[in-house]
């Protein structure tokens, strides 16, 4: 689940990424209004985190910019303003909720939970390939009914295909999934993830299958 946080303030953005990148988030954090709209052009986003007061181009230009452009993807604004004024401005101009400094990190964590199920809408609270089990809620995999251990990026790489089942992912839409624009990796670490998860799904009817020059695709095998 991939973020983007926009907080010009260096050592909260860093604080909030790094709590939330302990939650199993992928943190992208940009201190600079232009530099945070030209990221929403170009990259994907489950989420936007976004502060008002930012250099170059404010928060609510953001914002505008966004919905202009008819993106859809949640927005929880933070801001030291607090005035009812403030967030019927802000939510009528298309944000998600209004999230007012200081705050307490349950609280974010919680709103952001939230807003992820309601952009999901009706969907099913789980994902299922086989006898691999995914909750969205719970940010846990199951693997034949027994909790599937995973590092941070394994996680984000197996989420990332489930999605997506039946469908093949190419490595650098797979890379921009789990790897922020700050992380020193490339497109070729995914393999390494690839070759982890595939040792962990060994023996069970679900498999990570390699389709030349399409991608990775995640598909439940039947017996014979």
């Amino acid at each position: 689940m991939r973020i983007l946080l926009v907080e010009d303030q260096a050592d909260l953005a860093h604080w909030l990424a790094r709590a939330l990148t302990a939650s199993g988030y992928v943190i992208d954090v940009i201190h600079d209004g232009i530099a945070a709209d030209n990221a929403l052009k170009s990259e994907p986003y489950e989420l936007l985190i976004l502060d008002i007061n930012l250099p170059r181009l404010s928060g609510e230009a953001i914002l505008q910019r966004l919905r202009a452009r008819h993106q859809t993807l949640p927005v929880l604004v933070l801001t030291a303003r607090g005035e009812l004024s403030d967030k019927v401005k802000g939510l009528e101009m298309g944000a998600d909720d209004y999230l007012v400094k200081p705050f307490e990190l349950d609280e974010l964590e919680a709103r952001i939970k939230a807003l992820l199920r309601r952009h999901q809408g009706h969907e099913q609270p789980w994902l299922q390939c086989g006898a691999l089990r995914y909750s969205k809620q719970e940010q846990l995999f199951e693997l034949d009914g027994k909790l599937l251990t995973l590092t941070r990026r394994e996680h984000s790489v197996l989420e990332a295909l489930i999605r997506r089942k039946g469908q093949p992912m190419n490595r650098e839409r797979l890379f921009s999934q789990v790897f922020g624009l700050d992380d020193n990796a490339n497109p070729e670490a995914i393999e390494v993830y690839i070759h982890r998860l595939r040792k962990k799904l060994d023996g069970s009817n679900v498999a990570i299958t390699t389709l030349r020059g399409l991608g990775y695709l995640l598909e439940q095998h039947h017996a014979p």
